[in-house]
């Protein structure tokens, strides 16, 4: 393919479809940014297509499949035209269209790439698909009505792996081999570092997307604590839903919480020098503790509406305070340290709440 048709697809069109994301692409060191880029390429098409709702779930899981094979193949064109006629027929977003449409350059990109960005692309390409392909044959029809809850802790867990865990063994691999030195610790124990990073970014999106998930029959809040807390899945679309559930929805955090201290070694293990990478790291970590500090403190975070979301300016001020502190640990551990010692705050201050609050008891909803 042409040079021209790389630079469109890696630049102007990688950034219209990837919003914030690109900031963090910008800002990755040279040899990083075009595997990353294309990853990132790949696995929003495969996105988009699982999420095209206009169709039955049985022919977005038949063409994700053909997206996962051809990624770990050789492309089909015939097979790609018709999935980009029917497929971006149905977008509004017209980044995500000429994404469709322009998914034979994007293979044939990855076909140039060397052996190792090659085989690391089309590994977190499949895992994250795995993960869209699970949504699709695991919950209902999102106009079915239906609402089904992940069983237990251990396939909330899976989940959180397949659809971002997964990224922090990618990011780890790309790193080792374009920044080599780079990682102060094994590259084994940093992937599994890698991995619950990934892991604490995806929990605190579940949160937060919580309300948008549920009306569209998929409940990532696990049944088991659910039914410790007697709350049914249907429970969640009531008006005191942010009520009932925001016992489970703190335990949660705290799970979160948990996973974001590895993500916070993560980063104190790459070296200072290496600011670019730093700052890839800095930025969702500050942001998603930013999201947390809010979730906790929102009445209403199961309330369609009332999303807890990080300000853009917000965002803008992180950024640049980031640059300065990814040189010194001793500033970054600061930094951390007040952000999150104020989602512990306000921990203590919902439990203190909760413990003033707390009902006689209610019965399960079990329609």
């Amino acid at each position: 393919m042409s040079q021209t048709s790389r630079a469109f697809l890696l630049g102007p069109l990688l950034k219209k479809v990837s919003r914030s994301f690109y900031l963090t692409l910008a800002v990755l060191p040279t040899g990083m940014r075009d595997p990353v880029g294309l990853a990132y390429l790949l696995a929003r098409a495969a996105d988009t297509i699982a999420d095209t709702s206009m169709l039955p779930p049985a022919r977005r899981l038949e063409w994700l499949l053909s997206l996962r094979e051809q990624v770990n193949g050789q492309p089909d064109n015939a097979a790609l035209r018709t999935m980009a006629a029917e497929i971006a027929s149905q977008q509004t977003d017209s980044g995500e269209k000429v994404l469709l449409e322009s998914l034979g350059p994007a293979i044939a990109i990855l076909a140039q790439l060397d052996e190792t960005d090659r085989a690391a692309v089309r590994g977190i390409v499949t895992t994250l698909s795995r993960g869209m392909e699970f949504d699709l044959v695991t919950f209902p029809d999102e106009t079915s009505g239906q609402i089904l809850a992940l069983p237990d802790d251990a396939a909330l867990d899976r989940y959180t792996y397949m659809v971002a865990g997964c990224v922090g063994e990618f990011w780890t691999t790309m790193s080792v081999a374009h920044k080599p030195g780079a990682l102060r610790r094994d590259a084994d124990e940093m992937k599994a570092l890698g991995i619950r990073f990934g892991k604490a970014l995806q929990l605190t999106n579940v949160l937060r997307d919580g309300a948008k998930d549920l009306r569209i029959g998929r409940c990532y809040f696990p049944a088991d604590r659910l039914s410790r807390a007697q709350i049914s899945p249907t429970d969640l679309l009531g008006e005191n839903a942010s009520d009932l559930a925001r016992p489970v929805m703190l335990d949660l955090v705290r799970v979160a919480m948990a996973h974001y201290q590895a993500a916070l070694d993560y980063t104190f293990a790459i070296s200072p020098t290496a600011m670019r990478l730093r700052l890839a790291c800095i930025w969702p970590i500050v942001i998603g503790l930013m999201t947390l500090r809010l979730l906790v403190a929102n009445k209403d975070w199961l309330t369609p509406g009332h999303v807890s979301k990080v300000r853009r300016e917000d965002v803008y001020k992180a950024i640049a305070w980031s640059i300065p502190r990814s040189l010194s640990n001793r500033l970054l551990r600061r930094w951390f340290d007040r952000l999150v010692g104020e989602v512990e705050g306000a921990l203590q201050v919902a439990d203190v709440v909760r413990r003033q609050d707390r009902p006689a008891g209610r019965t399960l909803n079990r329609n």
